[in-house]
């Protein structure tokens, strides 16, 4: 099923039960611990000069992790967890210089690495395009991948994935990815990876934790497929679970997103999920640049055409986010290039009500 705890303030744009309506969330919730590019921890969290080990399971191992994926965790016939390979750790740090945003700490190991930074937006000179890539074909069983992204007051960046994500069949155990992403004051963040794919009998769980200050403005984009649909899989793998939960400096939750696809369990082709679509994909602005039904009003007038153009093809609906703190967009397609084209259409709307420029061609580093 999924629980989407935020506050519906506009109907689908074509057709009910694209965005489900439901209420705020307002229990505490907390944010992961920034990573640093060097091997010690700042005062005040494990003590001054303390070492930190990057590889220690404490690191890398998710607590809350629901139960329809960790039920299928035990002794595995193969390399185990936290095993060279298995366990992936990138963490970056981003400062604003007088030129442009500049990478200013990294520390990595595969399978998850980048390459340089990239300033190809004619529009935007100063803004770091950054690829996050894997040394492996995709996420197999027993993987274990964490990010820490902390964007510094200022800087501008934009975040994502060489490829769709694939996670592959799984025999034995599970798979994770924990991301944390910082965005300081007045910074401007995209986060819009490409897809991820289960394959056929995979578990697979992700928790992102965004902390935005309440002067930023963060984009962040998610979509996934119900499987190999060029080869007839839909929803054919055990589980496909995300959390992705948002919150300010102080630690106070602004809201939260929840998907749990278990096909087992029945559910994942009702309205309030992917209501028999192929792909399903969401866009978050999280701002306070303009007001909240001003951007919901945004992206409901951008999608409304692409829609009228693929009748019963495509299904969108767009809200406000709790606490008026921006709006958001799910979005529900037959195949991914419509959906990719709908979230683009989204995303180069609001970038032109934000900050006057549209969204740049794609390009690899």
């Amino acid at each position: 099923m999924n629980l989407v705890r935020a506050v519906s303030a506009r109907a689908p744009v074509n057709g009910a039960g694209a965005v489900p309506e439901t209420t705020p969330v307002n229990a505490a919730g907390s944010a992961g611990r920034r990573g640093l590019p060097i091997a010690q921890e700042p005062a005040g969290t494990t003590g001054p000069g303390v070492p930190v080990d990057r590889l220690a399971p404490g690191r890398y191992t998710i607590d809350g992790i629901p139960e329809a994926v960790t039920g299928h965790a035990g002794a595995a016939d193969m390399l185990p967890v936290g095993s060279p390979g298995k366990v992936g750790v990138l963490e970056l740090e981003f400062a604003r210089t007088e030129r442009r945003t500049e990478l200013t700490g990294h520390y990595q190991k595969s399978p998850l690495q980048i390459m340089r930074p990239l300033y190809y937006d004619e529009r935007r000179p100063g803004t770091a395009y950054v690829t996050l890539m894997t040394s492996g074909g995709g996420v197999v069983q027993g993987d274990r991948y964490r990010m820490d992204l902390t964007c510094g007051p200022g800087t501008e960046v934009n975040l994502t994935t060489q490829a769709a994500t694939k996670i592959y069949k799984m025999e034995q155990d599970h798979a994770t990815q924990l991301v944390t992403l910082t965005a300081g004051r007045e910074s401007y963040v995209e986060y819009i990876p490409h897809a991820t794919i289960p394959f056929a009998r995979s578990r697979f769980y992700q928790r992102v934790r965004l902390v935005a200050d309440p002067s930023a403005t963060v984009v962040l984009g998610d979509s996934m497929l119900a499987g190999r649909l060029a080869r007839g899989e839909r929803n054919d793998y055990d589980a496909y679970c995300s959390d992705l939960e948002v919150s300010r400096p102080d630690g106070k939750t602004v809201f939260v997103d929840t998907v749990r696809l278990v096909p087992a369990e029945g559910g994942v082709t009702g309205p309030a999920v992917l209501g028999g679509f192929g792909v399903m994909g969401t866009l978050f602005v999280v701002t306070g640049a303009v007001p909240a039904p001003v951007l919901a009003d945004t992206l409901h007038e951008a999608l409304t055409p692409l829609t009228a153009r693929t009748p019963g093809r495509l299904r969108a609906g767009a809200s406000v986010l709790p606490h008026d703190s921006g709006a958001w967009v799910r979005i529900l397609g037959e195949e991914s290039p419509e959906v990719e084209a709908a979230l683009r259409g989204a995303w180069d709307a609001v970038r032109r009500l934000l900050v006057g420029a549209p969204v740049p061609a794609r390009r690899r580093p």
